[in-house]
């Protein structure tokens, strides 16, 4: 038996209940959220962005943006709300609200239409990550904060899984209109455990679900044993070089997340397209299926590749700094250390386009090494906030850098639009996704160079 195990036997494993009801939340939230760039193509072709091919690029970016600028202003306020009103509460109020917004979708049937349900998504989706960080926070000591949040944070991975295996087969049986609705019901399911299973530590000794031992391991960093501090207002933590640090690294790299969830069905789609037209134009007399031109692939299936790979990335990208902290390495070393090797990685996302006029597995394959350092890197970013500030100021602080990270994917799915649209004209749509690569592959260490000049020691603001 590890050390791990040997750990949850001696004091008990119940925040590890509470981190799993966080994971399905988390997985919930992405199967809703990734519906739309699964079903871009169908929903082209139904009209609803309209009927010019090149103009569709730039109204589907614009549904992205609804979505995008409502979840940055959501963000702002979910933090605020969710220290206000509790973790439960926030966390049960916004998941209802996601749930029904997603149905909505179905009632949308042109480009502004569909636009007010994205934004609806935005502004209900927006309470996931500050009401999870806010949990894991008040649930886990420090040590185990990056890889419970890992964890957690896979579930968008999951999602992402989940959503290319079923929402292109339940359109192509039914509509897309049901894709939309059985997706956000699944969400409500999870209420029904979060009120049977979910409270706050102090709550669960109390009922005796919870070890005494356990509950003072959540609380045994010395540097939080102090007299809570008050809710700090927006403007007071605007203050802090730490605040910026967060929302800077979350400007530069959330967008690149937001590229990938929304226009990697598209960019394969369109690979897959490519191959056929130049095989089909060497091979004239070919009178075959899609799925026979060799260089085809199944993008749906290549999607849940690379979400798969993906969540490797994101639990170990919260095991590595606690690996590095158990050998001996101070708190601040092992997390910047860990964000700068996951910063590395991205890079190689640069040959994407290239690799994919040889094979477009060999694209995918790029993609998904680059989408698994993502989500390492997001599993210790999230944690700096918990390293930097008290407990009561975690989902405001969140909600801010999450605003910030939305603000970066507005900027990034307008410049998809107008790039795709232009060169879609031109009919090199290929070359707009190159540019769009050197972008996804560099932001990661230009953010950890922001952070580090910004904040060079992660530690507790006074």
């Amino acid at each position: 038996m590890n050390k791990f195990s040997e750990l949850n036997v001696q004091i008990g494993k119940y925040r590890w209940t509470i981190c799993t009801l966080v994971f399905f939340a988390t997985s919930v939230n992405y199967l809703d959220r990734n519906v739309l760039g699964l079903l871009k193509q169908t929903l082209s072709d139904a009209g609803v962005f309209g009927v010019n091919k090149a103009n569709q690029e730039l109204n589907y970016s614009t549904v992205v943006i609804c979505f995008q600028f409502a979840y940055a202003l959501g963000m702002l306020a979910a933090g605020r709300v969710i220290d206000w009103v509790g973790t439960k509460a926030g966390y049960a109020y916004s998941l209802i609200g996601w749930s029904l917004a997603a149905i909505g979708h179905a009632f949308g049937h042109h480009t502004w239409s569909f636009g007010f349900w994205r934004a609806i998504l935005g502004i209900t989706e927006s309470g996931n990550f500050p009401a999870a960080n806010k949990t894991i926070t008040e649930w886990f000591p420090k040590k185990e904060r990056a890889f419970a949040t890992g964890l957690y944070n896979s579930g968008a991975n999951v999602g992402a899984i989940v959503a290319p295996l079923c929402v292109p087969y339940i359109a192509q049986a039914w509509g897309w209109e049901w894709a939309f609705i059985l997706t956000g019901a699944i969400g409500l399911l999870w209420l029904v455990f979060w009120y049977l299973f979910y409270a706050s530590p102090v709550a669960k000794l109390q009922t005796g679900h919870l070890k005494q031992a356990e509950y003072d391991y959540i609380h045994s960093d010395v540097d939080e044993q102090v007299t809570p501090i008050a809710t700090v207002s927006w403007l007071r933590l605007l203050t802090f070089r730490q605040t910026w640090a967060f929302t800077v690294g979350k400007f530069l790299t959330d967008p690149i997340w937001w590229f990938y969830l929304f226009w990697l069905p598209a960019f394969l789609t369109g690979e897959n397209a490519r191959k056929a037209s130049e095989y089909i134009a060497l091979n004239p007399s070919f009178s075959g299926g899609m799925d026979q031109v060799p260089g085809v692939i199944s993008w749906p299936f290549a999607v849940a590749v690379v979400y798969t790979v993906a969540t490797v990335g994101s639990v170990f990208g919260g095991w590595l700094p606690k690996k590095l902290m158990n050998s001996g390495m101070d708190a601040n070393k092992a997390r910047k250390l860990a964000m700068f090797i996951f910063a590395l990685f991205p890079l190689c996302v640069l040959l994407a386009s290239r690799l994919g006029v040889i094979n477009t597995w060999f694209a995918v394959a790029t993609i998904a090494i680059a989408c698994a350092a993502h989500q390492a890197w997001s599993a210790n970013i999230f944690t700096t906030v918990s390293d930097m500030f008290p407990k009561s100021a975690i989902a405001s602080v969140t909600g801010i850098g999450g605003m910030g990270g939305a603000i970066g994917g507005i900027f990034i799915s307008r410049a998809a639009g107008l790039l795709l649209k232009h060169f879609t004209e031109q009919g090199k749509t290929e070359l707009g996704y190159g540019i769009l690569f050197i972008i996804c592959g560099s932001a990661y260490l230009v953010a950890w160079i922001a952070m580090h000049l910004l904040v060079p020691k992660f530690k507790q603001i006074s």
